[in-house]
């Protein structure tokens, strides 16, 4: 089945052709950060108005990329959320319309499920069942994964994200917006061990996050030693903020019986994470499984993908005009395929 894919839930328009088959064909991305930055951070009404001028360009890019045509598509997946509202709108309405023209099916696909299915697109993917971590500037959670649409909530952030700790931090280190590559990029230069910073939760006893409190020491930090130390607090937050990441996901892997592990999401491609979490995996047997550093942050391969393998278990092919869009949507209550 050839399946393609949309993403339009925030910041970024993906759009992508994946063949059930074959794997992926093509993908592309267009990123509105140069227009947000502006701003500080996302403007709903801009980013909706600029997924209207993108959609169709990415469209015709892949379908040239990949040597086909819409008549030979077999169905069609977008991201029905959880996301701004405006911004799926946008591309619900384009698949859904589309299907309709096309007489195939389309589905809604969550994008959280998205993010956690889009290290099987590599050519060494990891087997059911496994843990994940989703680790992005929405969401920070952990999930026991069974399947495909067979979740289970271990844990999650009871405040900001840790994608969203990243952003804030960087701002009141003067770095800008999106602020999370610049603060790792600064940290890297930096002495960790320079201050010492709280890891909150990290001994809470369960798989829960809170990164607001790391947030407000820096910012504590930040008045009193001023910016002159900005690349050791850079460092000292970073190191803070992934060894409770690291800590919490191998918990749940023991407590759980899962030897793998997957990290998804935009934190998902920083490399201080990365290179402790494999590091500290191995020494506990759990084997690590991350994502293209391409499809960390949010793309429409990873929709095409999930979208594909829901469509494949799909009985119904008969396209409607209805739909609808969910910006709240908890990850744990889709249905198995």
């Amino acid at each position: 089945m050839l399946v393609l894919g949309v993403e339009s839930s925030c910041d970024e328009t993906g759009v992508a052709l994946y063949d059930s088959a074959h794997g992926l064909l093509a993908h592309a991305l267009y990123s509105q950060i140069a227009m947000h930055s502006a701003y500080g951070g996302v403007v709903p009404e801009l980013a909706s108005r600029d997924h209207i001028r993108r959609v169709l360009p990415l469209t015709r890019e892949v379908l040239a990329e990949s040597d086909r045509t819409l008549s030979d598509i077999d169905g069609i997946a977008y991201t029905e959320g959880p996301g701004l509202a405006g911004a799926l709108l946008v591309g619900a309405g384009m698949a859904r319309a589309l299907a309709y023209a096309l007489a195939i099916p389309a589905v809604g696909v969550h994008h959280l499920e998205g993010h956690m299915l889009s290290p099987l697109i590599s050519d060494t993917p990891p087997e059911f069942p496994f843990v994940a971590l989703l680790v992005s500037g929405g969401h920070t959670q952990l999930m026991l994964v069974s399947g495909v649409g067979r979740y289970t909530l271990m844990g999650e952030t009871l405040d900001d994200a840790a994608g969203e700790a990243f952003d804030k931090t960087a701002q009141l280190l003067g770095l800008g917006y999106p602020g999370g590559p610049a603060l790792s990029a600064l940290a890297a230069t930096g002495d960790p061990s320079r201050f010492s910073l709280p890891r909150p939760m990290l001994n809470s006893g369960d798989f829960d996050f809170s990164f607001s409190g790391l947030k407000t020491a820096v910012l504590t930090l930040v008045r009193k030693v001023g910016l002159d130390e900005a690349a050791d607090i850079a460092a000292a937050f970073q190191s803070a903020a992934v060894e409770v990441l690291v800590k919490k996901s191998l918990a749940a892997c023991l407590h759980s019986g899962a030897t793998r592990l997957v990290v998804a999401g935009g934190v998902g491609a920083n490399a201080h994470l990365r290179e402790r979490l494999t590091r500290d995996a191995a020494t506990r047997g759990i084997a690590v499984f991350y994502p293209r550093l391409e499809f960390c942050t949010d793309n429409g391969a990873m929709i095409a993908y999930a979208g594909a393998q829901r469509l494949v278990a799909q009985s119904s092919s008969i396209p409607d005009l209805t739909f609808a869009v969910k910006p709240r949507w908890e990850l744990a209550t889709l249905d198995a395929v």
